[in-house]
């Protein structure tokens, strides 16, 4: 069987809208101050920065959360006026984690989420049909960390990446009036991440952190080809009974840089900071490549290459809380996030907008027990669609909500 090169980028949502396909949802409390990262309260530090688990206060902190996200892109031909409005469903983001300190330097942690994924559903018969009618994407990173403590001011962690995914892609062929289905439920990749994190000052937290690129490898994936006449299969290669061809895959996720820092002005209130800087550059080509179905634009008639030009990206973010009272915290944020590709190589399989977007959220901690909520809307900027490849032009739009519920447990 020949192999089949697909970027992540090809099979992944629009959820995070700006920075490619990236899910920026891993912590509520994180979401209301802009999601950012320089905050070791509770176990949900560990997603950020493994070496944070080592100012957790508490010896053993458990967090759960999840989000729903609303978002919707429109695109108008501004030759024809037509305009076309995905009907994506909500999306679902989930994250736990949990920490504990067996001696005193050092910290051991898991963290569990969903960075990369979500939906995007097109109407099948919209024109830019042939390159998606509907992408779904679920990815899932479970990381085993540790942290440990070299004094008061510092401490040193790494975590190892073990990466599920399926992926779930339609899109037409219009030149035999049909339709093909791509999917995979079993890819799987490695990766690592690790950081610093520093207390310079019992009002100064620093947090320096990594987390690796990670190469999905999807193994036993399948084509499927839906035509109205069975006479065409034969012309593919392919059985009219089965109608199906097999691929490999390789899927690259991005790697990420993140420096952040939370400085207490005053005993109740705190602002924080983050920059990112995300890989994009690994995405410069989609690359498929089937087994037999000569479907392509290359001189093997099998294999189709398309140019992606993604180019690394940044976010810069802000965030602050308030504590009203010694149970009651309110949070605010806001942040910037770069599209990593320009007009010219705008894709439909994974819209993205440099964006705006404003967060908040309140706080409620009941002994051991925390209860959080935030909530989220993003501005994506609108984009003067300009791709000469495909022969895609016009103006793409798009709006973005999101909610989250988080819980927290610090027994002791």
């Amino acid at each position: 069987m020949k192999k089949i090169l697909v970027s992540t980028a090809l099979l992944a949502g629009v959820l995070s809208y700006a920075g490619g396909f990236r899910v920026s949802l891993q912590g509520v409390k994180q979401l209301a101050m802009a999601h950012t990262s320089a905050h070791a309260e509770d176990a949900s530090v560990a997603f950020f920065n493994p070496a944070g688990m080592s100012f957790i206060p508490s010896k053993l902190s458990i967090v759960a959360g999840g989000f729903g996200a609303s978002n919707k892109v429109t695109f108008q031909n501004l030759n024809t006026l037509q305009s076309t409005q995905t009907d994506n469903p909500m999306g679902t983001p989930l994250y736990a984690a949990i920490t504990y300190k067996p001696i005193e330097k050092l910290s051991v942690g898991f963290s569990f989420s969903t960075p990369f994924g979500s939906t995007i559903e097109w109407p099948n018969d919209w024109e830019g049909k042939e390159m998606v009618q509907k992408l779904e994407l679920k990815s899932f990173y479970f990381q085993p960390m540790v942290s440990y403590k070299f004094n008061d001011w510092l401490a040193f962690g790494a975590s190892y990446i073990y990466a599920r995914g399926q992926v779930n892609w339609d899109k037409a062929i219009t030149q035999f009036g049909g339709q093909i289905n791509i999917k995979d439920e079993k890819a799987s990749g490695h990766g690592f991440g690790f950081g610093f994190y520093f207390r310079p000052d019992p009002k100064l937290d620093i947090s320096i952190a990594y987390r690796s690129a990670v190469d999905m490898k999807a193994k036993h994936g399948t084509a499927t080809f839906d035509f109205p006449s069975a006479s065409i299969y034969p012309l593919l290669g392919l059985d009219a009974a089965k109608r199906t061809d097999g691929f490999t895959a390789t899927l690259p996720l991005v790697e990420e840089y993140t420096v952040g820092l939370t400085y207490k002005i005053t005993p109740k209130w705190l602002v924080s900071a983050d920059f990112n800087y995300h890989g994009w550059e690994r995405y410069s080509q989609l690359t498929l490549d089937f087994a037999t179905a000569p479907i392509g634009n290359q001189a093997d008639p099998t294999i189709s290459v398309s140019p992606k030009n993604f180019r690394n990206s940044k976010t810069f973010r802000l965030g602050t809380q308030y504590a009203f009272t010694n149970m009651i915290y309110g949070r605010l944020g806001a942040y910037y996030d770069e599209s990593p590709y320009t007009d010219d190589h705008f894709i439909p399989e994974t819209p993205s907008f440099n964006t705006f977007v404003v967060t908040g959220g309140v706080g409620f901690k009941l002994k051991q027990f925390g209860v959080d909520v935030a909530g989220g809307y993003a501005m994506p900027q609108s984009r003067d669609v300009s791709n000469a490849t495909l022969g895609f032009y016009g103006q793409a739009k798009a709006t973005a909500f999101y909610l989250g519920l988080g819980l927290s447990y610090n027994p002791f």
